[in-house]
């Protein structure tokens, strides 16, 4: 996975990084029932837009991804906002290697566990359960199943909630309101799942 990451980067495709702020994350930090900032991990991070948007709102936040480019333009971006974001070159299916202490509030994926192999994301659930604290919440982005070439294969509802086991507890999944996918990605249906955690 790794891999093809770098190398979209490399070539410039990257349309993931061409997103609006997702109005689901907008309404988690802003919105009438908006959760107090805390500490946020953003997995998968990329160039760093959600991340400085949260430390922007007075997050405490780790961006985890294991594009170097993608990092280096991450932490100009925190920079040239004027915020603090620790940015961290590491694999998001090995979180345990990062040094990280549990108590996170808020995970946020817009785009990564839906790329993984099985394994992959049982490693992945089992990262993130180890780092939740007692109130903590997951807001995860993924188009449904399917085959699209070098596109993440998806995942559904019941694969997320396979996935992060009775840890967590699926609160919701809905469409995504705003998002500017290529051609090839229109049939998707790119989908915010909400976790809390049980």
């Amino acid at each position: 996975m790794g891999t093809s990451y770098r190398l979209a980067y490399l070539l410039g495709f990257t349309p993931w990084e061409d997103q609006p702020l997702p109005p689901e994350l907008l309404a988690l930090v802003e919105g009438p029932r908006a959760r107090p900032p805390g500490r946020a991990l953003d997995l998968g991070c990329g160039r760093g837009a959600h991340a400085v948007y949260l430390a922007s709102h007075g997050w405490k936040v780790t961006g985890v991804d294991l594009v170097p480019t993608a990092l280096a333009q991450a932490r100009r971006r925190a920079a040239e906002a004027g915020v603090e974001v620790q940015f961290l070159d590491g694999d998001v299916t090995r979180l345990d290697a990062l040094g990280l202490s549990p108590g996170y509030d808020l995970f946020l994926d817009a785009g990564c566990f839906h790329g993984l192999s099985d394994p992959e994301r049982a490693a992945y659930a089992q990262g993130v359960t180890a780092l939740r604290g007692a109130r903590t919440v997951m807001l995860l982005f993924a188009f449904k199943p399917g085959w699209r070439g070098p596109a993440p294969r998806g995942a559904s509802a019941e694969d997320v909630a396979s996935a992060f086991g009775r840890s967590w507890r699926l609160v919701r999944s809905e469409p995504a309101r705003e998002s500017k996918l290529p051609l090839p990605l229109r049939n998707a249906d790119p989908t915010w799942h909400l976790l809390e955690a049980a």
